[in-house]
């Protein structure tokens, strides 16, 4: 198991993640510390990069917005994102993603 993402017993996931708004394009960019970095071209504000960054894990993870929960790091750069309903392989796979 990695340090940036813990499985719950129940199939929720946990993300700790690094976020960069402002970029030149949505991608994941490796890690960031205990972290997964991603770059996130929306601006921060008025929720748009966190609204962003739900939707872009959610369409690479293949699951619906409403299984993707921000949980905390609503103003931070770093977050933690909750999943519910993501295979743990796939997650694992976003680290090596773009």
């Amino acid at each position: 198991m990695s340090d940036w993402f813990r499985a719950a017993g129940d199939g929720r996931i946990t993300l700790t993640l690094h976020i960069q708004p402002g970029a030149k394009k949505t991608e994941f960019a490796g890690r960031h510390g205990d972290a997964l970095k991603i770059r996130l071209a929306a601006p921060p504000v008025d929720g748009k990069a966190n609204d962003a960054l739900l939707r872009f894990l959610a369409d690479r993870l293949g699951l619906p917005r409403s299984a993707v929960t921000l949980k905390s790091g609503q103003s931070a750069r770093r977050k933690v994102v909750e999943l519910t309903g993501a295979r743990p392989e796939a997650v694992a796979g976003l680290a090596a993603a773009d």
